[in-house]
């Protein structure tokens, strides 16, 4: 006879391959769908999605995640961890009114069409009242799920488990100050010269290259697939079926290469994930945070090092000979790191990154608690935008609607970018310690033991791992800023030398 845990692992099972059934359904969406079957479209995805909700949500579910929970002796096995994960997710779900439920779908369903506009109008105060009602349901949602030392803990549980507002504000605190000085510096030196990237570059070559360096990173087409889209993701329809998306711009080369670089990582994290949670609460990464680690150590870590484009940089000349044989691998090098405070998040550089989305944070936070009116917000981000850049948007376009996020209402979201950046320096700080010959691997093409050391210390634990438990049992320590602030000054410094 099935024990209560194999019950529950049957009926997750279907949860799950809905779920994943919705993911191809979105992909489709985004890549190949005719634009007349976005109605029909939204009804199959409705319907998907309401199903896997009901079959989750339902009181089954919960009597057999409490039986399931006494069955399981050990604390520390996977089933433990399955139970315990699954458990945080039932009383997530299950403390949500469906009214609200759908009220919020609702108003950012509207409220995403009416951004779309007030951002091509440039003019705020056209999406001032959706975003209002937007923050007041958000505020409903935190009410119902609870929180023990501040709302917008509540909404970050939805995507950085156990992280909270106490232990973020201190991290980006230890941030702040220094990153705003060192974009003064940077800008007090001669600027690099980007010229290399930005020039006349076929799609159609790019599009090879990519899906050539895909490949050398470890990324198994087997199991995967890259094509093109407006804006690039990584989306998983199970780990056995991990597609990205790329974006191509003819006159910058950088935008492909190293939108490649960043969802690669996201897609070896989901691929690393053992065969043996496929369609479970176990599959996959374990927080937006760690997965954006992923993503940002390829991207820059590696990605932006000299070492790795030791050896690659020839098969790119190669591939665009009339482009860069007369740009020196140091003068790529410098291209590709050039720091500019710029107005648009999606293209700042790693040194001022981080600084937009302390801004997002603040003004997330100041929202939540009142102190700001919606109707405040493009004086304190222009504000804001000028303390920590030195730049005031020309208009709302350019400044506080450049985002959709807050039109869908993914309050907490923000902040897992910059988790993601300062975890990936803090493993990367473990990287050279464990693999000593790391730079000469990178020089010679050998990425074997880099994707060894990530499987190992990352990708196989799945989500059985909170991100706290992965951190300390990666690297040693809690996170904190002080590996990333190391890696900026140290990269940074070299490059713009006072």
């Amino acid at each position: 006879m099935a024990t209560k845990l194999d019950q529950l692992k049957k009926r997750l099972r279907t949860v799950y391959c809905l779920r994943e059934a919705s993911a191809l359904l979105s992909w489709d969406q985004e890549t190949g769908m005719p634009p007349g079957a976005a109605g029909a479209r939204a009804e199959q995805l409705s319907a998907l999605s309401e199903a896997a909700h009901d079959l989750f949500v339902a009181d089954e579910t919960g009597e057999l995640l409490e039986a399931a929970g006494q069955e399981v002796q050990d604390a520390e096995s996977e089933d433990a961890h399955l139970v315990r994960r699954c458990r945080r997710e039932y009383r997530r779900e299950t403390r949500l009114p469906r009214e609200l439920v759908a009220e919020l779908a609702e108003a950012t369903s509207r409220a995403q069409g009416v951004w779309a506009r007030a951002k091509a109008q440039q003019d705020f105060s056209v999406f001032a009242p959706e975003l209002t009602r937007v923050l007041d349901l958000t505020r409903q949602v935190a009410g119902c799920q609870g929180y023990d030392e501040h709302p917008y803990d509540a909404l970050l549980e939805g995507y950085e488990p156990g992280m909270r507002t106490s232990r973020l504000r201190p991290l980006f605190e230890g941030l702040r100050g220094r990153l705003v000085d060192l974009v003064r510096r940077v800008g007090r030196g001669p600027q690099l010269d980007d010229a290399p990237l930005r020039q006349v570059f076929e799609v159609s070559r790019q599009r090879e290259y990519v899906q050539r360096l895909a490949g050398t990173l470890g990324y198994d087409f087997d199991r995967g697939r890259i094509d093109q889209s407006e804006h690039p993701f990584c989306i998983s329809m199970s780990t056995r079926d991990v597609r990205i998306t790329n974006a191509f711009d003819e006159d910058f080369l950088g935008r492909s290469v190293f939108g490649t670089l960043h969802e690669t990582g996201h897609a070896l994290y989901e691929q690393g994930s053992p065969e043996r949670f496929l369609h479970g609460p176990l599959e996959g990464g374990c927080s937006m945070g760690v997965h954006e680690s992923q993503s940002r150590l390829w991207e820059n870590l590696v990605g932006r090092g000299r070492p790795f484009w030791v050896h690659h940089y020839p098969g790119l000349v190669a591939t665009f000979p009339q482009q860069l044989s007369r740009f020196s691998l140091d003068d790529f090098h410098r291209a590709i790191n050039r720091v500019q405070p710029s107005l648009v998040r999606v293209e700042a550089d790693e040194v001022t990154y981080n600084l937009h989305i302390m801004l997002r944070f603040e003004l997330e936070l100041a929202l939540l608690e009142g102190s700001l009116q919606v109707r405040e917000i493009p004086e304190a981000w222009n504000a804001a935008m000028q303390d920590y850049l030195g730049l005031v948007p020309p208009h709302d376009g350019l400044g506080c609607l450049q985002d959709v996020h807050w039109s869908l209402g993914l309050f907490g979201y923000f902040p897992t970018y910059t988790l993601g950046n300062l975890l990936a320096a803090q493993l990367w700080e473990k990287i050279q310690s464990d693999l000593p010959s790391l730079e000469e691997d990178l020089e010679s093409g050998n990425l074997e033991g880099l994707r060894g050391w990530l499987g190992e210390k990352v990708h196989v634990w799945g989500a059985r791992l909170t991100p706290e438990e992965l951190t300390r049992q990666a690297t040693g320590r809690d996170l904190e800023p002080e590996p990333f602030l190391a890696y900026l000054e140290k990269k940074f410094g070299a490059l713009y030398p006072a």
